[in-house]
């Protein structure tokens, strides 16, 4: 076959229909593929030699975009000689413009490239003769396989440190919006490296459902490089959000959140083996040798250490004990699942599947052990994590609990979420369990938190829909009405202390009282705080902060006091924290650079448009406002600023307040200047939101502001707010991820509240200033 030939007949088997074909369609590549390198072989003549493939395509696992990895395999006698024959090889792979990835070895020098290189060893283990003599091909493969079990102990723990780095850096597969199909943990590279594990015969792998989801993962991949290729360009393995609706069309799958679920079900089924896997591989070559700890197994056997009522250990796992009937004890597959996540170990693989095909029906409401097993389980802290996806991938959560299956796999499009609705759940329970002390009753903490977005993946808003769920759920799960009036509480309200804390004026009563009446009691208080740091830190780094984390304290002990009856506690204010920059004449500034942020703080007469100047003099020395507190003490404005520079360092403290003074003196235009630097370009967002909140002070009126951020943001909306005619009498600046929520407090200049048709002027002033034209 001739290279033009082989190059037709690879595009005629691109433009097939995909829908259901993607497996015959990689098996006719490789076909096609071995043909042509055949028949390229035969004619370059080499004698006593084998043309070997590697890696994807020693699998067979060729797509549309693969490049092709090939071994000239040469006798010994022949090495001084080969040079000639190799390149009637390679050139005309070459000129066919199939992108190759060539070696010419002898069987010496491949098994030395393999001890030093694991990457090596890992193609060669996949190795298969495509044409030339078998009987060499085949000598290399057993000695290769023979110096891979040899050294399996200390190769096994190289390669497992290479699953661990690469997990770190491409992240899980199944909890992704933007997944690597290849590197991500769960994907294609780990299928890899289960059969390299096996090969070891230091252990099996798992095989239930793992060729499925291979082949899932291999489908997905080849619609990727089939979009790819169609756009013409080169293909990769990042399921790029863009891309995600045309591969879920190529697959037959109605849109990309079906598309992104498909993914994180095959993904689920890797990662479960890969964990068990390598728990059994760091059992077995812990502290001794593999053949003496095989030769000890049998001659005694592993032993059963019984963990709880029909759970046993066995062998370094979670497994049912032999007299255990999932059939007769519904409340078995929680009891088992406590236990193995609160002793920190894995359920094996068949116990799993055990329970998926014989565990009986829950009774409804559930028996005071299974709330109490679920619990326990939830308690469990990290643990918490790898036991749910073992019982979920086999659909036994929702078994349990039916609402769990629209959140299950769905993506968040959010970017302060890191995971997907379910994972971010069961972060959220994990996270639970470190705070359980806090709360007089952990147990609706846990299950709180479990909950808290139930409503999520769902028509409607999530809120609201979670709380029409909790007040069904909750008593099928054995809460009596009272605990689910908090459990619908918890959920109605996840959201409100990190709103109050970080938009709301905390010195306003107006504030305390409207988050007092919310919770109702000081027990549900310290739920909701607990709920509130554990659904943060599940979302993501961008979601939580010591600023924050302070707001929110600060909050709960305001409320706290006034739920008791107390006077309310004023915080250390911005002015008395910094009373000697107020009391000091004129303009007064003080930078601390700290080890994760850089604080600036300001005091000087009060006048409209110092707040204005203020941000834009810090933007034009590239800080990025993270988050500021504003306040007025008479004739003098105080505010504390929380930075961090674009890049390299912060500036020295004096030349920044040089920059103000020049600005507060008029001899500075900052909004010409901010207008010449020269900004990143940045992709599509969301319109940004202005509105005033009714009620939200008893003395100014409330402009909330949610943009995506942008430099010099905040200069221009202040500048907007004070050409409206507002005075700004305090704000509360915050930056999540890329997105901002200030909150500015209004008067008019002088001191009376704001009119609707002044409101109505302020937000188109502002709206405009965040969509400035072009300069």
């Amino acid at each position: 076959m001739q290279a033009s030939a082989y190059r037709e007949a690879r595009r005629e088997l691109r433009g097939q229909s995909a829908h259901g074909t993607f497996a015959a369609r990689r098996r006719a590549l490789v076909e096609l593929t071995d043909e042509w390198l055949s028949d390229v072989f035969t004619e370059s003549g080499a004698p006593g030699c084998a043309l070997i493939a590697v890696g994807g395509y020693g699998r067979g696992e060729l797509t549309s975009g693969s490049d092709l990895d090939l071994l000239l395999l040469v006798p010994e006698r022949a090495e001084s000689s080969i040079g000639e024959v190799a390149d009637r090889l390679w050139y005309p792979i070459w000129d066919s413009g199939v992108k190759v990835d060539h070696s010419v070895r002898t069987v010496p020098h491949a098994r030395r490239m393999a001890a030093s290189d694991l990457k090596v060893m890992l193609g060669l283990l996949d190795m298969r003769c495509i044409a030339g003599d078998d009987d060499l091909a085949a000598g290399l493969r057993s000695s290769i396989l023979g110096d891979w079990r040899a050294l399996a102990r200390s190769r096994l723990a190289e390669l497992r440190e290479t699953v661990d780095d690469r997990r770190v850096r491409y992240g899980d597969l199944a909890d992704l919006i933007e997944p690597d199909i290849k590197e991500s943990f769960g994907g294609l590279r780990d299928v890899t490296v289960l059969r390299a594990v096996a090969a070891s015969w230091v252990t099996d792998v798992p095989h239930q459902g793992l060729d499925a989801a291979h082949e899932t993962l291999l489908d997905v991949r080849e619609a990727l490089h089939g979009e790819a290729l169609g756009g013409d360009r080169r293909p990769g393995d990042v399921l790029r959000l863009q891309d995600q609706d045309r591969v879920a069309e190529h697959l037959g799958v109605a849109d990309a959140d079906d598309l992104l679920r498909l993914v994180s079900d095959a993904a689920r089924v890797v990662a479960y083996a890969t964990e068990i896997t390598w728990n059994r591989v760091g059992r077995l070559t812990r502290d001794t040798g593999v053949r003496a700890l095989r030769r000890r197994m049998r001659r005694s056997g592993p032993e059963r250490t019984p963990l709880a009522d029909g759970v046993v250990v066995h062998d370094g796992e979670v497994v049912l004990a032999t007299e255990s009937r999932p059939d007769r004890d519904p409340v078995l597959v929680l009891r088992l699942a406590a236990a193995a996540a609160q002793a920190g170990l894995p359920i094996s693989p068949a116990a799993v599947h055990r329970l998926s095909e014989e565990s009986a029906a829950m009774p409804v409401p559930w028996p005071d052990g299974a709330r109490d097993a679920l619990v326990s389980l939830l308690g469990a802290g990290p643990a918490l994590i790898p036991v749910w996806e073992a019982l979920d991938r086999v659909g036994l959560i929702e078994r349990l609990i039916p609402e769990w299956g629209p959140v299950r796999g769905a993506p968040q499009r959010n970017p302060l979420h890191v995971y997907r609705v379910d994972r971010h759940l069961i972060e959220a329970a994990a996270h639970a369990g470190e705070r359980v002390r806090r709360v007089e009753r952990p147990d609706l903490l846990l299950v709180g938190a479990l909950l808290h977005d139930i409503g999520k993946a769902r028509p409607g808003d999530h809120t609201e829909v979670g709380v029409a769920i909790v007040a069904e759920l909750a008593p099928r799960l054995g809460f009596d009405a009272h605990d689910t009036g908090v459990l619908c509480a918890l959920v109605d309200h996840h959201l409100l202390l990190p709103e109050a804390a970080t938009r709301r004026d905390l010195d306003d009563p107006v504030t305390i009282a409207v988050v007092a009446d919310a919770v109702g009691d000081r027990s549900t208080l310290d739920l909701l705080h607990a709920l509130t740091e554990s659904d943060a830190l599940a979302t993501g780094p961008a979601a939580w902060s010591e600023w924050k984390a302070g707001l929110i304290d600060d909050l709960v002990a305001r409320t706290r006091a006034s739920l008791a009856g107390e006077s309310v506690p004023g915080e250390p204010q911005v002015a008395l924290v910094h009373a000697d920059l107020v009391e000091a004449p004129g303009l007064q500034l003080r930078l601390t650079v700290g080890e994760a942020s850089t604080q600036v703080v300001v005091a000087a007469d009060d006048r409209p448009g110092l707040l204005a100047d203020i941000a834009g003099v810090l933007a034009l020395n590239r800080l990025e406002v993270r988050s500021a507190d504003t306040q007025t003490v008479g004739e003098r404005a105080v505010s504390a600023w929380v930075v961090h520079p674009l890049y390299g360092e912060p500036p020295v403290q004096e030349a920044l307040r040089q920059d103000l003074q020049r600005a507060l003196d008029g001899i500075l235009d900052v909004s010409a200047r901010l207008a010449t630097r020269h900004h990143p370009p940045r992709g599509p967002s969301a319109p940004a939101r202005v509105d005033f909140i009714a009620d939200a002070a008893s003395s100014a009126d409330v402009l909330e502001v949610r943009a995506h951020d942008q430099p010099g943001l905040l200069h221009r909306v202040s500048t907007a707010v004070t050409s409206a005619g507002a005075f700004i009498t305090a704000a509360r600046v915050a930056t999540l991820g890329s997105e901002v929520i200030d909150a500015f407090y209004l008067r008019r200049p002088d001191g009376s509240r704001i009119d609707a048709a002044d409101r109505a002027l302020i937000v188109s002033t502002v709206l405009e200033a965040l969509h400035p034209g072009p300069h």
